[in-house]
């Protein structure tokens, strides 16, 4: 897996911990389609490897990630419903990769951690932030919706909707964890090592074990009906970037012309 070479993520061995960091900084890791195309091949191989018994998940430069690339997506052509349905599904299944991963998954997140790239730190096993990382779900002020609504089986109903109707992209490392969002809070700078240590505490344990147990948690997710209501999420995602409207042409307008900032801007000045 070592010698595997990729363009938009890197991955390497720490004896039985493998490591893989988002790598494309200058787009604060925002994650577009070869990234998740190299993640899932390196899954595979990390997966099928008997020597790799955890799996620590960071990111390159000042953020872990911004989450899906919107430059990106904008360029699209999504003409239907179903170019919309096997986009959506495609993000889903990314984000699903790390929990439903026979490996034990630790995100070590720090910077900006938002939308798709916060419900990715959610799906691992174990997130730990940095004191810095700021997390969120702004969608909705994007015009979008939450691809994996994650974020109410970790929080409380009332403190997810607050989070997600609001857009709140500034929810602090502290505040992350008293949601749930997140295990643990480090100092900043440390978040990697302390994930890595983890991991090797992890990594010790009989790998079929951690593989079977780590399963019988998810089940009881499933028995709640978690796959269920993340379908039912998606449709909803589905019928959000479908839809059109007054509103949702102007937005797009905007942000085909002139760019997210400008979009936004004119979304938030409206009833000012």
């Amino acid at each position: 897996m070592s010698d595997t070479f990729f363009d938009t993520i890197a991955v390497e061995r720490r004896g039985p911990v493998a490591l893989m960091m988002l790598n494309r900084p200058e787009r604060l890791n925002a994650i577009n389609r070869a990234m998740v195309d190299e993640i899932n091949r390196a899954l595979d191989g990390l997966e099928g490897d008997a020597e790799v018994r955890a799996l620590v998940l960071h990111g390159s430069g000042r953020a872990f990630s911004a989450g899906f690339d919107l430059k990106e997506g904008a360029a699209e052509t999504r003409e239907t419903e179903d170019d919309w349905r096997a986009v959506l599904q495609r993000d889903l299944d990314f984000i699903l990769r790390f929990w439903d991963s026979p490996l034990p998954t630790i995100a070590a997140v720090h910077g900006h951690c938002l939308a798709g790239a916060c419900e990715l730190a959610m799906a691992c096993d174990i997130t730990v932030a940095a004191e810095g990382t700021l997390l969120g779900e702004p969608e909705l002020r994007f015009g979008s919706g939450v691809v994996a609504l994650l974020l109410p089986w970790l929080a409380n109903p009332k403190r997810a909707k607050e989070v997600i109707l609001t857009g709140n992209d500034k929810v602090t490392a502290a505040e992350a964890q008293r949601l749930g969002m997140v295990n643990r809070v480090v100092p900043d700078g440390t978040h990697l090592e302390a994930a890595l240590e983890m991991a090797r505490t992890i990594a010790v344990m009989d790998r079929d074990a951690l593989a079977l147990t780590k399963r019988a948690i998810n089940e009881t997710f499933e028995i709640m009906g978690l796959k269920r209501a993340l379908a039912m999420g998606l449709e909803t995602d589905l019928k959000i970037e479908t839809m059109e409207t007054p509103e949702r042409r102007a937005f797009g307008e905007i942000l085909r012309k002139e760019g997210l900032k400008a979009a936004l801007a004119w979304r938030e000045s409206r009833f000012a």
